[in-house]
């Protein structure tokens, strides 16, 4: 089974209305090239940093204009249309990171909340505190669509293999990687770490991304790319500013990479037992 993919690049600002409407756009010209699923970024909704000007524009799922737009775009073009996240105001007060899936009459597949927290400390000053304002989500999900096993992750997951493995050993075929990846981290790690999760899971990896210098002041790696389950890069953005990045995905290609490097099925149970070294420094016997 084949099927084509986007991955839509955005550099969303602090106006939810403008990035609904930038998203229509770059996913009307998705579905112009063929594709039949399309991913849109991390925050899609609103990058804003300033909490106060978060929470002014925030809405609960059922008035949230992304939501809306989406399933609206998704019956109209007739795609599946995963919003990779947007900030959805919750009952107690936190946020939630959440994705969505909207199949081609509209309506909603799935919806998944970011796992793991990003609360760093980089150089230069860089400090992030997701947990401090977002509730993170308890469960992972795959989407049985008509062409593959799609299994869900938003950005700081991707440094959590144990996610990718227990969706692929529960057959997840393409992995799906929204993302806000800062410029700093993204230079580092981006590629790598995405085309690790491919190989190690023998899965495809979709990776649609925030790029470029946002009104709020961040600055974000971009570098949208969709990745087969050998590691190849079948298909990228740069990284600053709005792409569409399509790529024809053919499921056929897990088995075979798993037939090739049977990893999930070698797997093996092991126990751990931590040694202390003597306290003469000798070698124990």
């Amino acid at each position: 089974m084949t099927f084509k993919a986007a991955a839509i690049q955005m550099c969303s600002g602090v106006d939810p209305e403008k990035n609904a409407a930038d998203m229509a756009r770059l996913v009307s010209e998705a579905a112009g090239l063929g594709a039949i699923y399309v991913q849109t970024p991390e925050m899609t909704g609103a990058v804003q940093r300033d909490r106060a000007g978060l929470r002014a524009v925030l809405r609960d799922e059922s008035d949230d204009i992304i939501v809306r737009t989406a399933a609206s775009l998704a019956a109209e073009l007739g795609i599946f249309l995963h919003i990779g996240s947007t900030a959805i105001a919750l009952d107690d007060g936190k946020i939630a990171n959440r994705g969505f899936l909207f199949g081609p009459d509209g309506v909603l597949i799935n919806r998944y909340d970011k796992i793991h927290m990003f609360d760093v400390d980089l150089d230069n000053g860089e400090s992030w505190r997701e947990s401090a304002v977002y509730r993170p989500g308890a469960e992972a999900r795959i989407a049985s669509l008509p062409f593959a096993e799609l299994g869900f992750s938003i950005c700081y997951d991707v440094r959590f293999p144990q996610l990718f493995r227990t969706q692929a050993v529960a057959g997840a075929e393409v992995m799906t990687v929204p993302a806000a990846f800062t410029k700093q981290t993204g230079e580092a790690h981006w590629e790598i770490l995405l085309r690790a999760r491919a190989i190690e899971n023998g899965m495809f990896v979709i990776a649609a991304a925030q790029a470029g210098l946002h009104q709020d002041g961040r600055e974000t790696f971009g570098h949208s790319m969709i990745i087969d389950p050998w590691g190849k890069v079948l298909a990228s953005a740069g990284g600053t500013g709005e792409a569409v990045v399509v790529a024809e995905i053919d499921v056929a290609q897990v088995k075979a990479a798993h037939d090739k490097i049977p990893n999930l099925k070698n797997a093996r149970e092991f126990s751990l037992e931590k040694i202390a070294a003597p306290a003469s420094g000798g070698v124990a016997a």
